[in-house]
This record gives C-alpha cells, sequence and structure tokens, in this order.
C-alpha cells in the first residue's frame, strides 16, 4: 500500500495523478491523505464508505484529463461491476481526455473492458500483474489500449523481490518476509498520443526505461 511520503516523493518528481488498485486501502496512515489530495485515486468501484477518490479530473490549461481507476472482479476481492463504474463516471463527468487504468489479474477482463469503453475513453491500460503485455493498439473506435503496462523496480527479481525468497515460499509454502531486490531498475510505461479534436487515440508506444 502507498504511504503520503510515498506519495509525496512522486507529486515532488512531477507526477500529477497516481492511480491505486487492490492496496490502496491497506496502510491505515494514508486514509486522510487521499482525503485531502483527491489526485490520489484508490479504485472508483471501491464501497462509497471508503476514503478518497476514484477519479479525478485535471485541468491542463488547454486541455481537460479525466483519470479514472478501476479494480477488476476476477481472481481479486469482490467489488462492485467496473462496466457499471465506468457507465456511471462517463455519464456524469466529462473531459477532453479519458484515461483508464483498470488494476486487474485476470487479461480477459482487461480486454473486455477495452472493447466495452472503446470510443468512449482515449485510453485504457491495465496494471496489477507487473509484467508488459505486447498487445498494444488501437481498439476499432479509436481507443489506445495495452493489457498490463509492467512495472517499476528491480530488473532480476520476482515482481519486485528477490528471487530466492519467492522460490522458497513457492517450494515450500511457508510463509516469509518479503525483501526487495537489489541491482539495476528499470520503469516500464506506455504512451498514448490522442487527437485533441476528437480526444480519441491515434498511437500507442510500449517501452522500458533501464
Amino acid at each position: 500500500g502507498i504511504l503520503p511520503r510515498s506519495a509525496e516523493f512522486l507529486f515532488d518528481s512531477g507526477v500529477d495523478v497516481i492511480t491505486g488498485g487492490n492496496h490502496s486501502l491497506r496502510r491505515w496512515e494514508i486514509q486522510d491523505y487521499l482525503e485531502e489530495h483527491p489526485n490520489l485515486l484508490r479504485p472508483a468501484n471501491y464501497p462509497r464508505e471508503c476514503f478518497g477518490n476514484g477519479y479525478y479530473k485535471l485541468d491542463m490549461g488547454s486541455c481537460t484529463i479525466l483519470v479514472i481507476s478501476l479494480l477488476g472482479q476476477v481472481y481479486l476481492e469482490p467489488m462492485s461491476s467496473p462496466f457499471s463504474c465506468a457507465d456511471a463516471i462517463l455519464e456524469k463527468e466529462k473531459a477532453d481526455f479519458v484515461l483508464v487504468d483498470f488494476h486487474a489479474e485476470a487479461t480477459g477482463e482487461k480486454r473486455a473492458l477495452g472493447f466495452y469503453a472503446d470510443g468512449r475513453v482515449t485510453a485504457l491500460f491495465g496494471t496489477h500483474t507487473h509484467v508488459p503485455t505486447a498487445d498494444e493498439c488501437l481498439l476499432p473506435h479509436h481507443t489506445g489500449y495495452l493489457t498490463d503496462a509492467g512495472m517499476t523496480g528491480p530488473i532480476d527479481s520476482v515482481l519486485g523481490v528477490k528471487p530466492e525468497i519467492i522460490i522458497g515460499k513457492l517450494k515450500t509454502k511457508m510463509p516469509a518476509r518479503f525483501e526487495w531486490a537489489k541491482g539495476p531498475c528499470k520503469m516500464d510505461c506506455v504512451l498514448f498520443t490522442a487527437e485533441e479534436r476528437t480526444g480519441l487515440c491515434t498511437g500507442v508506444e510500449r517501452f522500458s526505461i533501464t
């Protein structure tokens, strides 16, 4: 789960909006910060009683960008439907560009939501599985799509953790304390190019920075 100091570091580095996932509310220290910083998002389909916001409209001066965070239902803790939640937000909020981070486990669920939102959002990309997928594309109605953007962290690792720890856990089924792996890091990225007139995507580029 994210902590206030982690969020501050990202915002101070120039990040405009931070999207969340299934660990968004894991740390109690983040509760007040979520309420005070509407551009730090937790998934919009969390229960209404939860702290924070699920979407944020960014005013860039010449345009507005609506950023939506959603959580999948397959193999994760059950939440309300991301499909219905997306409908409700898109009906309520209008912006020049709309970006959706769909934090989900199942690739099929991500792909389905991509087609469901096609033509209504600028781009939809998946997160959570930590491995970049090679299916970047423009969907039929020009929504940019990528099933998973990947991760930021140590290259020689298992999802950021020392490999020997994960291997031992999988072999013995015993609990293990995770430790970050050492060494060179990478940042997986996706760049969407959009047309100002339509708010739809014209290009998708997947890359890594090492």
